[in-house]
């Protein structure tokens, strides 16, 4: 699929009007510029030789019409209109360079939201299959670089009007000339399109698989500091970074290098070939002052053309290097997913039942076999079994997160399907085995919104019994807790954990391997404030130890459970 194809796919409708009203707003300033350049033959014409105005019958016309006394009048009023002319034409095209940016960028306000949007709202398996750095880094560096691939496609097509109208007047002026000019410039784009250009989009597939190495390799870094400084091996990990850095620098070094190389090159060629035209213009007819207005009228073209030429190479090159985004965002984007839909709200008063679920990760293995089960409201259930077992799916199939590739799961007779998904999604409080807590407070960490509630916030600290040395810090719930919680011990951390899982009053109350980082007394502590607190929810407890399970109705061992009906 070609890149004009791939871009009209990624944007809106609104997006494509607005592109065409870039296109025509480009068409206009081409115009302009033609007219700006085209004007300034006939009054160097004029200024050196005012006779003229009488001779030839347009300026002969507005010189009637308009009552001029004398030539002298006619070519200041001529300069006038002229340098009126170029300060409306620098307004307009101010204009439009501001229009055209605010398009090209912002759509990266557009695509990044697009892809968040995306990637969070796919099906979890899918998403567990991604890698979060390289996730990260299509939606801050892909998407901008794809604005800048965007607006690079559209100076190209603005520049290609300017040098179409500019190639009609001068083909009118002197086609032999022009002609012998296109040949030479011709050329010299075709063989800078064939290899620079191809160097330049070699360097940009580079640029992005060093710069999925550098957010990896910094993820891997900040999450396991702790790790690398017990290893030692700091500069083990500051030597891949150092690869990956010095990869991504080299590729611009050689993309911004080779960038520079068209305007030089057309430049040279351009205004050595005006020199011998020149040259051999005087050699062959010995009078000057004839061709002051052509050459003239050529040099101020080629002044115009050559740079707009190098912009087109320029943009080309660019969109090349930038391709790669791109094809990253369009696959991303155009990957269709099932959409998940809150149009059935689901209530949950008396039973949850799966009816022969199967579920596997890969089409291979089924990790859920068969399961038939029934948990009534209420009734506290702990779901054990080795590694690998399936206890963590089962309940994971169970709270919606994954769904069964064969089978159904029931609320209160309703089968879950995409219409309420996200209903019964909400009744589901999840405590982790590992609580992630990010760079804010712990009433931000508790709420997950920009609107706190600080009732509720108290209410379920209180509940998990994590208020207390809340009260001894100056802030209170305002407290930060650093990245990943890294000012909390470990009871505190999952304390505020269970607060939020508790945040929005959830019907069920998940722990899957809840407790099983903390040491033996505060692992009971806990678990014991988790049965108080949960006495009017349904429990489902994933566990490796028995200890922690004391307190449920019902034990399911998945080892000898599938196809069984409990």
């Amino acid at each position: 699929m070609n890149q004009i194809n791939k871009i009209k796919a990624i944007t809106t409708k609104k997006d494509k009007l607005f592109l065409i009203l870039l296109i025509l707003m480009s068409i206009l300033v081409s115009l302009i510029e033609t007219i700006g350049i085209t004007a300034v033959m006939p009054f160097i014409s004029i200024a050196s030789n005012p006779e003229l105005i009488l001779d030839n019958q347009y300026f002969k016309a507005i010189y009637i019409y308009l009552d001029f006394k004398t030539t002298i009048e006619f070519v200041v009023w001529f300069g006038v209109a002229l340098i009126s002319f170029y300060i409306l034409r620098a307004l307009y095209t101010g204009f439009y360079a501001y229009i055209l940016n605010k398009f090209a960028f912002g759509r990266y306000n557009k695509f990044t939201y697009e892809l968040l949007e995306k990637y969070t709202t796919m099906p979890y398996q899918d998403f567990v299959n991604k890698n979060t750095s390289t996730l990260t880094k299509t939606i801050v560096n892909e998407a901008y670089n794809l604005t800048a691939f965007l607006q690079n496609f559209l100076t190209l097509f603005a520049e290609v009007f300017t040098i179409t109208f500019l190639y009609l007047v001068l083909l009118f002026v002197n086609y032999q000339m022009t002609l012998v000019l296109t040949i030479i410039l011709g050329l010299k784009v075709l063989f800078l399109t064939k290899t620079i250009s191809k160097v330049i989009k070699k360097e940009g597939l580079k640029r992005s698989e060093f710069q999925n190495s550098f957010y990896k390799i910094l993820g891997k870094t900040f999450g396991n500091l702790k790790f690398i400084k017990l290893r030692c091996s700091e500069y083990s990990m500051l030597s891949e970074f150092e690869k990956a850095s010095k990869g991504f620098s080299n590729t611009n070094i050689t993309n911004n290098t080779l960038q520079v190389l068209p305007r030089i090159i057309l430049e040279t060629v351009g205004f050595s070939i005006l020199i011998l035209i020149v040259l051999y213009v005087l050699i062959s007819t010995n009078n000057a002052t004839a061709i002051i207005p052509i050459v003239s009228m050529y040099a101020l073209a080629l002044y115009r053309i050559l740079p707009a030429l190098n912009r087109i190479i320029s943009s080309y090159n660019q969109m090349m290097y930038l391709s790669k985004s791109l094809d990253i965002i369009y696959e991303d984007l155009e990957h269709k997913v099932e959409v998940e839909k809150t149009l059935e709200n689901i209530k949950f008063d008396s039973l949850i039942e799966l009816k022969n679920v199967y579920f596997s990760y890969d089409k291979n293995n089924n990790v859920l076999q068969n399961i038939n089960l029934k948990i009534n409201k209420g009734e506290k259930v702990a779901f054990v079994g080795s590694s690998g077992s399936g206890k963590s799916t089962l309940v994971d199939v169970i709270i919606g997160i994954y769904k069964p590739q064969i089978g159904q799961v029931v609320i209160d007779n309703k089968i879950i399907d995409k219409d309420n998904i996200r209903s019964w999604r909400q009744r589901i409080g999840y405590i982790p085995q590992s609580i992630y807590l990010f760079d804010g407070s712990v009433a931000e960490n508790i709420s997950f919104t920009d609107k706190i509630d600080e009732d509720k916030v108290i209410k379920v600290l209180k509940q998990a019994n994590a208020y207390d040395f809340l009260e001894t810090k100056q802030d209170g719930i305002y407290t930060k807790v650093g990245e990943g919680g890294i000012k909390l011990s470990g009871g505190q951390k999952q304390r505020i954990g269970i607060a939020r899982a508790l945040y929005n009053d959830p019907d069920i109350l998940v722990l899957d391997e809840a407790t099983s980082a903390l040491d033996n007394d505060t692992e009971a502590k806990i678990m014991q404030e988790i049965y108080n607190m949960s006495a009017d929810k349904t429990l489902l407890v994933i566990a490796h130890r028995l200890s922690t399970i004391n307190g449920c109705q019902r034990i399911i061992n998945l080892q000898d459970f599938q196809g069984e009906e409990k």
